[in-house]
């Protein structure tokens, strides 16, 4: 057999990419080894990281956000959808310190969001809106792009209360909450229920020249969603070493309430993608136009695999 295709997986240490973390150890310590490929996986501090890199082709797979993935896709790299990384997963937190009782209580203050091209922005931009706040410079209601990791400290610091949250993948929520300065706001589950966010996204040419290492990966992430729901305690203590957090944090992430975070329906679903796109084309004006989304995604891997 010819050489083995190291893969380069790009993520963040988020929960939202835990299934990779259970792929990486499943992979590494024999449990299911890699018959087709290599895996090394990335981790990148912020969304812009990731981005940079899949645009550079320094990373062949990247666990993104699924409006980030549709960008890069219309600005030419050569990628395709091929699986959801998770469905909900991600919180708006409130500082403890900013008085914060009800949504409106947030004009005047800051709100961190992780990049401006994730669902979080569009989750909160839709909140916001319905509540007659507009989000933005100058507007009734701020919005600072933060990496996930420098949100509970940025709101840990603030005395003052300026900063009146922050929406964001887990564990961070959990984190705040769990070390007592913020309050869990809203679950994102619970603002739009089943939402994607984060998605599998692999280069063409990694697709065209290794199809067998890329349904192999597939097939494993599709196991590793399915064992996380169904084996916490394990999952927990991988996630912990993955993720770099306390097992306090990533369990209450995986069972309080249940479906905080879903694992186990990753079959890429095109209608949610167009909301997505339509609602931050034409509501936000954040997306610079549309992409054809059944070219974009490619299914095929994620059928074989048994994704629903």
């Amino acid at each position: 057999m010819a050489d083995k295709p190291t893969l380069k997986v790009g993520h963040l240490k988020i929960t939202d990419h835990l299934i990779l973390g259970i792929t990486k150890e499943h992979g590494s310590n024999n449990t299911t080894p890699f018959e087709t490929f290599n895996l090394e996986t990335i981790p990148y501090l912020g969304w812009n990281q990731v981005s940079a890199a899949m645009m550079a082709g320094d990373i062949d797979v990247s666990f993104v956000l699924a409006p980030t993935a549709m960008d890069l896709y219309k600005a030419g790299v050569n990628i395709k959808l091929v699986l959801f990384a998770h469905k909900t997963g991600s919180v708006l937190i409130k500082n403890k310190a900013a008085n914060i009782n009800s949504l409106e209580d947030f004009k005047g203050k800051l709100i961190a969001i992780p990049y401006q091209l994730s669902v979080h922005h569009m989750l909160l931009h839709q909140l916001l809106t319905e509540k007659g706040l507009e989000p933005g410079a100058g507007k009734d209601v701020g919005l600072e792009v933060m990496a996930p990791s420098q949100m509970p400290d940025a709101v840990q610091y603030d005395e003052e209360g300026e900063i009146g949250g922050f929406i964001v993948a887990e564990p961070f929520g959990a984190k705040a909450i769990t070390e007592g300065y913020g309050e869990q706001f809203y679950l994102s589950k619970d603002l739009w229920p089943k939402h994607p966010c984060c998605v599998v996204v692999a280069k063409d040419e990694i697709i065209e020249k290794y199809p067998d290492a890329v349904q192999e990966f597939t097939n494993s992430l599709v196991r590793s969603g399915n064992f996380v729901q169904q084996n916490i305690d394990e999952a927990t203590k991988i996630g912990s070493a993955f993720l770099g957090q306390n097992e306090s944090v990533v369990k209450k992430v995986l069972t309080e309430p249940a479906d905080r975070v879903m694992t186990n329906e990753l079959m890429p679903v095109v209608d949610d993608l167009a909301r997505i796109q339509d609602y931050m084309c034409d509501k936000m004006n954040v997306l610079k136009g549309k992409i054809d989304l059944d070219k974009f995604v490619d299914t095929r891997f994620a059928k074989e695999a048994g994704a629903v």
